[in-house]
């Protein structure tokens, strides 16, 4: 991919409409993917990309700790959308990782846990390709608030490619709106009270008033897997998103 000038396309894309985004990264990259959790601002970024390159890799951190609902979710999805879902494992089993650390490290150690089974085989796969789209949504926490519509990223093992962000700007429920618009389903733990849906062990519903991500390693300083890292204090903060 040739050099980009990242200030004039973040003032371009700004307040662009994300399906406009995702065309232009598509037809920048040749070798593009979409990083989804299958939770709703992922799915509508698949949506929009498989619409126009129906065979784009969608990168699935398989942790083996995922709630059934995940992916229950993710073969329907693959289903009715034709979704080539690329699986990206750990170096070990969740047994395997118990006989090695010890059982329960997500609760004991859980950036490490992170560390092993979503940063590590996130960065692996990653060398395969130029450019990578999120979900990622600057509203959804302070951690995220400076997040840019395109971003460079390096991964730990020195691979630099492009990072996009088409629905940063949006709020959750102008993503949950787009997918009523487009007969999408949404993960059902949505309905049950949960705002932000990881692995199960680390993932609980949320208590009235709490901020979207408060059910993400509930009880540690923990706030991020280690996959988003956020932008340089340097950087200028774009506006918050608009209202749904």
């Amino acid at each position: 991919m040739p050099p980009l000038d990242l200030p004039a396309l973040n003032a371009r894309f700004e307040d662009a409409d994300p399906a406009h985004i995702v065309a232009w990264a598509l037809d920048a990259s040749e070798r593009p993917a979409v990083a989804s959790s299958f939770q709703v601002e992922s799915t509508v970024v698949i949506h929009l990309a498989t619409r126009i390159r129906p065979d784009v890799p969608v990168l699935f951190l398989e942790t083996g700790f995922h709630f059934r609902e995940t992916l229950e979710l993710k073969g329907r999805l693959t289903r009715l959308l034709g979704l080539t879902v690329v699986e990206l494992r750990g170096e070990t089993t969740p047994q395997e990782q118990a006989d090695v650390h010890g059982p329960r490290l997500y609760e004991r150690d859980p950036a490490l846990c992170c560390e092993l089974n979503k940063v590590r085989p996130l960065d692996r796969a990653l060398a395969g390709y130029d450019l990578w789209m999120t979900g990622l949504r600057r509203s959804s926490a302070s951690t995220r608030a400076r997040t840019r519509v395109v971003e460079p990223h390096r991964t730990g093992e020195g691979h630099e490619l492009l990072k996009v962000n088409p629905v940063a700007g949006w709020t959750h429920a102008r993503a949950r709106a787009y997918l009523e618009e487009h007969g999408l389903p949404h993960h059902p733990l949505y309905d049950l009270g949960y705002a932000s849906i990881g692995c199960a062990p680390c993932t609980r519903a949320l208590f009235p008033g709490e901020d979207e991500r408060a059910g993400r390693w509930a009880g540690v300083e923990k706030v991020e897997c280690g996959i988003h890292l956020p932008p340089p204090a340097t950087a200028t903060a774009p506006p918050p998103a608009s209202p749904a």
